[in-house]
């Protein structure tokens, strides 16, 4: 068979660290990212006889907040379970989670495919859990290092229903949970340290048929990795299926240096982990006033910005190259209320296309709103050309200097003198050289006017009024 007669069906499970002070059961410090390994650890952390874990309520508060960014019911009882495996960075030999009575219920997220359209992936739940450590295994030796700073650290799970059916969609869901998370705050959202990592189930059947066999990939910690490692699975499960092999159940990672998956161990169901609930820790009840609280101080969602980006007539990639970072959205959406649609309009495209991409931004906060309404104010009054204004903002970035201050130290102001660059004109329409792009002018051949006006900005050593040097060309000419 071809590949167009497989369907693929995606599945994905999103780990988020939440940016709690402290451990989910636990007083130890959880913001261990630049920390020298065991020293962000508790006598929980270790697991040791006789301690006892109790449940960090901001953790509950950052969780209800999410729930209510995924469009999902917030259980008013829910408890917590052991998941038994050993590992060596779960000293306690099981990972306090939930499964049967999860705190974030059903829910739903569109996500923004490339070609313009939308698709509604539904959520089945969100539950709360703690990490486990991390092992590193050096090379050249026979043993490994366990850090313990990540143990206890809280997470939400949430997994979505098998409705992605491509990489390109996968890869899509993936950035608008990122976007959901950070945009309501739960989360650093740092992916490089892990804060936020996917685990990317795939399988594939003929068209018409039952499910496949699933694979997990795990802890994958970029788009374009989930991406890819989707297609990859996909063209492997293809493969074996087209030559009667058997698709194994099992858990992969990624190898992002030979960009493929590899396999890791055998895929464990629900009934191997032994789960029942934990007798430690009483049942959590949520009154719906402090889910309602919650809702009252919920900030604005990305989908409430691409609303407002999109009635400013920005078009989609301007528009995801802002939402990539959370600030920068914020800082034209207050530059639109304050100056209007075409002062907002302008810093957006320069956000986009000189300081950013939708896999790579810059943080423009340090420049500030009223720097970028005066920059742009500037383009506005002819005092710097687009270009020059785009060299000012580059500077802006690590300078506090006002742009018109930055425009000067670098000799950028356009002359708008009418009698100054009227002498120039004057002189560059008197030389014999120029008599042809003259004449084609008066005989109707408007584009030769840009080769004027660039010999003027040249004479003028690029500081000329574009604008009124081509008003004074014609009103010579005529």
């Amino acid at each position: 068979m071809s590949q167009t007669q497989y369907i693929p069906t995606i599945g994905i499970e999103c780990h988020v660290q939440l940016k709690t002070r402290t451990k989910l059961f636990s007083g130890a410090n959880n913001d261990a990212r630049d920390a020298k390994p065991n020293t962000m650890v508790s006598p929980i952390c270790f697991g040791l006889p006789g301690t006892l874990p109790v449940l960090n309520r901001e953790a509950v508060q950052l969780a209800i907040r999410a729930g209510l960014a995924l469009n999902a019911e917030i259980a008013e009882n829910s408890y917590f379970e052991r998941k038994h495996y050993f590992y060596p960075d779960l000293p306690k030999g099981y990972q306090i989670t939930q499964l049967a009575h999860p705190t974030i219920g059903a829910g739903s997220v569109t996500i923004h495919l490339e070609d313009g359209s939308d698709k509604v992936v539904r959520i089945h739940h969100a539950h709360i859990e703690e990490d486990a450590g991390k092992l590193t295994h050096p090379n050249g030796v026979d043993y490994s290092l366990v850090d313990l700073n990540r143990a206890g650290t809280p997470l939400i799970e949430i997994v979505s229903e098998p409705d992605m059916h491509s990489a390109s969609e996968a890869k899509a869901y993936a950035q608008e949970i990122y976007l959901l998370m950070t945009y309501v705050d739960v989360t650093y959202g740092d992916l490089y340290h892990g804060n936020i990592r996917f685990d990317v189930n795939v399988s594939v059947a003929p068209i018409g048929a039952p499910l496949g066999t699933r694979t997990e990939t795990k802890n994958l910690n970029s788009f374009k990795a989930v991406e890819r490692a989707v297609d990859f699975e996909i063209n492997r499960q293809v493969k074996l299926l087209d030559k009667n092999e058997r698709v194994v159940q099992e858990t992969r990672g990624w190898n992002e240096d030979r960009q493929a998956t590899f396999s890791q161990r055998s895929k464990e169901d629900a009934h191997d982990y032994r789960y029942f609930p934990d007798a430690d820790i009483p049942p959590l009840k949520i009154e719906r006033s402090e889910v309602e609280a919650v809702a009252k101080v919920m900030p604005k969602l990305p989908n409430q910005y691409r609303q407002e980006f999109t009635a400013m007539g920005l078009d989609g990639s301007v528009i995801t190259a802002l939402l990539g970072v959370k600030s920068n959205a914020e800082i034209v959406a207050e530059i639109y209320t304050i100056a209007g649609k075409e002062t907002a309009s302008r810093v957006a495209h320069w956000l986009s296309s000189v300081l950013g991409s939708a896999e790579g931004h810059t943080d423009i906060s340090s420049i500030g709103t009223a720097r970028l309404v005066e920059l742009s104010g500037m383009v506005d009054t002819a005092e710097l050309s687009s270009t020059a204004a785009k060299d000012v903002l580059i500077s802006m970035l690590s300078s506090p200097e006002s742009p018109r201050h930055i425009a000067e130290q670098k000799n950028l102001l356009q002359v708008s003198d009418e009698n100054a660059i009227a002498a120039i004109v004057e002189k560059v329409l008197a030389d014999p050289a120029n008599a042809k792009a003259i004449a084609d002018i008066k005989a109707g051949n408007d584009k030769v006017i840009g080769y004027l006006i660039g010999l003027i900005m040249k004479e003028s050593k690029g500081k000329a009024n574009p604008g009124l040097a081509q008003k004074l060309i014609r009103k010579r000419i005529s």
